[in-house]
């Protein structure tokens, strides 16, 4: 990412679209701020946005009212940041204020309704297809995760969406619904909610008024035990995933297959290798690119930190009388995991 401009402090700029129209012309002067926090699940994307009230002219927006937002800067193309559901709005005093607060679209309806049914003998990819068409979504699952055969798995009155959001957890993948597209990937991959490649985003020192890196060896591991029930031969065996000679982790967990056991043992691997470091960075000069899952290589820091590859996990971009600001909670990338089983 070039750093061209990045220091002659452009102006912010933003677009608000609801129903098709433009309504920033309107909104722009009351404007106290806009708050949008982007997570790995759609759970965690909540655009909140503060009016003032002042003149008692403005109309409360009613619930699951649709709003496009795009933001950036001045002179340059704006970000598209998705479109969110009116779920709450709230009227306080004085002066007067509307908070309204909305979240990821795509969440409500069948979705979201509780439902029973059992998997066997299939794969991820083709579970996925399943959820997807009876959610009247089109869907795009990574390749090599959708290869994962599932012996059995149950959907016991559970939402669609809270099942593919563990599945997700189980497989350690990332899980969206975004403008009727469902989007199944690895969590330490680097696509976006259409599965297009990110771009690896660059942050020197300068860029940044605040950070925190954080390492810890407490619940270091070199590999992960599984257990799982061979019904054929009525023992009990294991897989690692990870080194087999050194610190492991015993899962819980007992697992119907060899299948089952070592996926679960390569996520959770995956999960504790990305957790051994963090960093977190404040950016008085908002990047609106930067979203979940962005690669991001930072520079000017110590060599633990500048030598190590960043993914961001969670960003909040606001907008209001500080301009326009970036909070960036990033994980240490991570590595291909090597598997053996016994």
């Amino acid at each position: 990412m070039s750093n061209e401009g990045r220091y002659l402090h452009p102006a912010p700029t933003y677009r608000l679209v609801v129903a098709g129209r433009d309504i920033t012309p309107a909104i722009d002067a009351r404007l106290i701020s806009l708050t949008l926090t982007e997570g790995r699940a759609n759970q965690a994307d909540q655009l909140d946005i503060v009016l003032s009230d002042h003149d008692g002219q403005l109309a409360i927006p009613r619930k699951e009212a649709e709003i496009e937002l795009q933001l950036g800067w001045v002179g340059r193309q704006l970000i598209d940041k998705g479109t969110f559901v009116v779920d709450e709005a709230e009227h306080s005093g004085a002066p007067d204020i509307i908070t309204i607060r909305a979240r990821a679209a795509d969440l409500g309806g069948e979705i979201r309704k509780r439902t029973e049914k059992s998997w066997h003998d299939t794969t991820l990819a083709a579970i996925l297809a399943t959820l997807a068409k009876r959610n009247d979504l089109t869907h795009k699952v990574d390749a090599k995760l959708g290869a994962t055969k599932v012996q059995h798995i149950d959907q016991t009155n559970e939402s669609d969406m809270h099942f593919i959001t563990r599945l997700a957890r189980k497989y350690d993948a990332v899980a969206t619904v975004k403008k009727k597209h469902l989007l199944f990937m690895p969590i330490d991959g680097t696509k976006n909610s259409k599965g297009e490649s990110l771009p690896t985003i660059e942050i020197t020192r300068i860029d940044g008024d605040q950070h925190r890196w954080a390492s810890s060896t407490r619940d270091a591991y070199d590999g992960v035990k599984a257990l799982w029930n061979d019904r054929k031969f009525g023992k009990r065996k294991e897989v690692i995933a990870g080194k087999k000679d050194g610190n492991l982790k015993t899962m819980k967990e007992t697992f119907g297959s060899e299948a089952d056991a070592l996926a679960a043992a390569k996520s959770e691997l995956q999960r504790i290798n990305r957790g051994m470091a963090t960093f977190d960075l404040n950016l008085a000069i908002g990047v609106p690119e930067l979203m979940p899952q962005t690669p991001v290589r930072v520079v000017g820091f110590k060599p633990e930190i500048d030598g190590q590859g960043w993914l961001v996990k969670e960003v909040t971009h606001t907008l209001g009388d500080g301009g326009l600001t970036s909070k960036v909670q990033m994980e240490r990338a991570g590595d291909e995991d090597e598997k053996q089983s016994d």
